[in-house]
């Protein structure tokens, strides 16, 4: 029976246990996205202990950049940078994987310098709904970041589509309400374009792991729902996404502050229908708890984040804890 210190090989990458630290926004890079000395020192002193290490969002077009001092992969100048956090990572004995993101209508004006774009001007206020060809554009955008990535040395890349940025806006009915093919009531046009950029950035990763960020449910009735996921998950599953990494939608990534493990539950269903580790997360504080979700085979790894944050010896002291 796997447990918490259970090596996990999936694909060419051993993890050397089953904790990861999930994508956080330090806002510690430069205004141009480039890393800072700062930003190394933090990923420097939190990878020493988890299995895999995911860098926070990587904006892979300046109209999909979230914040002043975001983390950016939309240039080719950035690859000596973050070819050196990537070394960091690894050289502390994690995985290393960068999370690549466009933030959608959830973007500012003041920082995008214009306005937003969004599937749909149904939830954003002042957005353009996005063209085919725009989407096309973006769709781009995804696979250069992601070759950028690969070049860089990163072990895998994760493909965010939670948290209602851009590839959750187009999940979700509440801000999905085209009228074509790429939207509406219908499950299979809201998810055709988060699949279409998957299957692209899946051909250009080569033997590097490739992981989704799933936002798995709004909790909202009219929104995305944990079994219209599912049917999602299975889908990537089959274009060769590696790992499948659960979270919130348009819930955010923090619905439920006092308790641990809010997001177990959806990772258990989305679990119970692929064949691919899943990633459980929702303010996991307690080692006992993590150990016991992995133990029961809710999912298969643990992403503990602000604890983490504020004890990066928290996997050692885990392991005193539980062995």
């Amino acid at each position: 029976m796997p447990h918490l210190f259970t090596p996990l090989k999936v694909g060419s990458v051993k993890l050397r246990n089953r904790v990861v630290l999930p994508p956080m926004a330090t806002e510690k890079s430069s205004n141009d996205g480039f890393p800072t000395e700062e930003l190394y020192e933090h990923y420097d002193k939190q990878s020493k202990g988890p299995g895999m290490v995911i860098v926070e969002h990587s904006y892979v077009n300046r109209k999909g950049k979230l914040s002043s001092n975001q983390l950016g992969i939309y240039s080719d100048k950035l690859v000596k940078k973050l070819s050196k956090l990537s070394d960091i990572i690894r050289s502390n004995g994690a995985a290393s994987a960068i999370q690549i993101n466009h933030a959608g209508g959830a973007c500012k004006q003041k920082v995008i310098g214009g306005k937003a774009v969004a599937p749909s001007d149904a939830y954003f206020k002042d957005v353009e709904p996005l063209t085919v060809e725009e989407m096309g554009s973006i769709k781009d955008d995804f696979i250069q970041a992601a070759e950028r990535a690969v070049e860089a040395g990163f072990d895998a890349v994760e493909v965010h589509g939670a948290h209602g940025f851009l590839l959750g806006q187009f999940m979700s009915p509440m801000t999905n309400q085209r009228d074509d093919e790429y939207g509406g009531e219908s499950l299979e046009n809201r998810m055709r374009f988060p699949l279409e950029i998957v299957k692209s950035v899946k051909e250009v990763v080569g033997d590097k792991l490739l992981l989704y960020r799933l936002g798995a449910t709004d909790m909202n009735e009219k929104g995305l729902t944990v079994d219209e996921s599912k049917v999602f998950a299975k889908e990537l599953e089959k274009i060769g996404v590696d790992i499948i990494d659960i979270s919130g939608n348009l819930s955010g990534s923090r619905p439920d502050k006092d308790r641990q493990g809010y997001f177990v539950p959806a990772a258990e269903e989305i679990r119970s229908v692929v064949n691919v580790p899943v990633i459980g997360v929702g303010g996991i504080t307690e080692p006992s708890y993590a150990d016991e979700i992995v133990r029961d085979g809710k999912v298969d790894l643990v992403a503990v984040g602000r604890e983490q944050w504020k004890n990066p010896d928290w996997v050692d002291d885990a392991k005193k804890e539980l062995m």
